[in-house]
């Protein structure tokens, strides 16, 4: 049997689920929903779409795994991993293996939560009309989200080679429950599977509404307008398509939703008036990994990832970021993700003015506002001395300053054609290999270059 997605159908609390006619608090004892049971309500759909937010905040996706991977995967001795995990390690040297658990999990897990998520949009139809854009366009923010994250780091570059030929993912678009051979998926190519992320991300952005509210509270936790472009403006910017990464990003600036921080340790805090989505992390629910894995162990980390001082040199010395961090048994950690339960940022309105910065420099334009405006915008926040010209150097290194550790290192490496050290941002050791008990399950499935 083909296990390539796992056997399941919705998130744990899904099992509270009873729609027979009779009264649901009379639960019986149940570790399966039968699917044509499963979905009749609103109430059941929007039961599952908490499952597949639950699914995005695991600690292999937004709850910290895609971040560190991706700044692993593109260190250049920045930092040096010290932990025990091997797992963390391979990834660290690039020597990643076929069977190494944390990149199977997260294909797993990210499939897992797609699952979800297709099963919210199956169920339409048994949502109102009052909400139903914001049901599914929170389903389809999450889907687009992940296909974005799993090709990125699971398939070659755009830019590297041609994405209408290279393998990327397989696309799976309708809900699974129980996996045979028969369901065995090849490989979409990249191209296929970036336009389904824009196709998603896009629509997204159509219906969902400009702030989500829980409770009386705002909270950014949630899939919104601002979110799916946000998110739009990384895809665009990976393809080179400036245009729309400039668009994307200047329509979350000039939402008037977020403002920078009035510090930038203020951006790292619950409150943060910046954060455009986050993974909600409470004493109940939820882990920080990048806590666990950045943070000293005075600040409830277990200190692997030590930061050297080669980055460190690259903050002038006035520049508030080059002290954001804390010293620990002779060990330097960044300052981001001090607190166990603090939320975990995905993505920040400081690098929208950054990607807004790049691409009206790249296309010669100024849209919102001038290349150097946005830079020095960020720069006077930190205390920078500000910049009286601005190349792409200088706005590339802005964002490795800015942005340091919060996954988009391997990202801009590659999407700019640099290097991780002396290795060529299309080595085959740059892209994750499907895990082994993906191709030894699913017999379409072919392996990246250079894995047995």
């Amino acid at each position: 049997m083909n296990t390539y997605i796992k056997h399941w159908l919705f998130a744990g609390a899904v099992s509270f689920l009873v729609t027979a006619c009779g009264n649901r608090l009379n639960v019986e004892p149940t570790q399966s929903v039968e699917q044509s049971q499963a979905l009749n309500t609103e109430q059941d759909v929007r039961i599952t779409l908490v499952g597949a937010y639950d699914g995005l905040s695991d600690v292999n996706l937004y709850g910290g795994g895609i971040q560190y991977i991706g700044d692993l995967t593109g260190d250049n001795r920045d930092v040096v991993f010290g932990g025990t995990y091997s797992t963390l390690d391979e990834i660290w040297r690039k020597t990643v293996t076929t069977s190494n658990t944390v990149t199977r999990d997260f294909w797993l897990d990210g499939y897992n939560a797609i699952n979800r998520a297709n099963n919210v949009l199956s169920a339409l139809d048994k949502v109102s009309q009052a909400n139903r854009n914001n049901i599914e366009g929170q389903a389809r923010f999450i889907r687009g989200a992940l296909y974005f994250e799993l090709v990125k780091a699971f398939a070659k570059s755009w830019n590297d080679g041609t994405p209408t030929a290279n393998p990327g993912v397989p696309l799976v678009l309708t809900p699974t429950s129980v996996v045979t051979d028969a369901d065995s998926r090849a490989r979409n190519t990249v191209a296929e599977v970036y336009t389904q992320v824009l196709d998603d991300l896009t629509k997204a952005e159509s219906l969902l509404p400009q702030t989500q509210s829980y409770g009386s509270a705002v909270s950014s936790g949630f899939a919104t307008k601002d979110a799916a472009a946000a998110i739009l403006a990384r895809v665009y910017l990976q393809q080179q398509n400036f245009a729309s990464a400039r668009d994307a990003a200047n329509r979350v600036i000039t939402s008037g939703t977020y403002s920078l921080a009035s510090t930038f340790a203020d951006a790292f805090t619950d409150a943060s008036p910046e954060t455009i989505f986050r993974i909600i992390v409470t004493d109940q629910d939820g882990t920080n990994d990048l806590n666990t894995f950045y943070a000293s162990v005075p600040n409830q980390g277990r200190g692997d990832v030590r930061v050297q001082p080669k980055f460190r040199q690259l903050y002038e010395a006035n520049d508030v970021r080059g002290s954001f961090f804390s010293t620990a048994n002779q060990n330097t950690f960044t300052s981001k993700f001090n607190d166990l339960y603090g939320d975990v940022p995905v993505v920040r309105l400081a690098e929208m003015y950054l990607t807004r910065a790049e691409t009206n420099l790249r296309l010669n334009t100024a849209v919102g506002a001038t290349p150097l405006a946005d830079v020095n915008l960020i720069r006077n926040r930190a205390k920078a001395t500000p910049l009286t010209t601005v190349d792409l150097a200088a706005i590339l290194l802005e964002r490795r300053l800015e942005l340091a550790f919060e996954g988009q290192q391997i990202a801009d490496i590659k999407r700019t054609g640099g290097t991780v050290g002396t290795t060529a941002y299309n080595a085959n050791n740059l892209v994750l290999p499907i895990p082994q008990r993906e191709i030894d399950t699913n017999k379409a499935l072919v392996q990246n270059p250079g894995y047995n």
